[in-house]
């Protein structure tokens, strides 16, 4: 797959915000950082913001980081919608 312009709306490099929801469990949160930074490096503590749901039974994290390829995001967001405890990836 190339990264031309037709396939995507993006210029990269490019601030991304890529929010992800699962069930609140206690690695939860590990297992997405984990994901995310293999694909992207190292992301800043105030770059990432968590949401519990109102009752507390999923959360959601956001993680904002320079995307350097649509073939990045495309790889990222195939292996965290690969994993049993993502439910959505936006």
């Amino acid at each position: 797959m190339t990264d031309t312009h037709s396939d995507t709306l993006f210029e990269f490099p490019c601030d991304f915000p890529l929010k992800v929801m699962g069930r609140r469990t206690d690695d939860f949160r590990s297992i997405v950082l984990g994901i995310v930074q293999k694909h992207a490096g190292p992301i800043e503590a105030s770059a990432i913001e968590e949401r519990p749901s109102s009752s507390g039974a999923y959360l959601s994290l956001t993680c904002t980081f320079t995307a350097q390829s649509k073939q990045q995001l495309d790889d990222l967001y195939r292996e965290l919608t690969a994993h049993e405890r993502v439910m959505v990836v936006l």
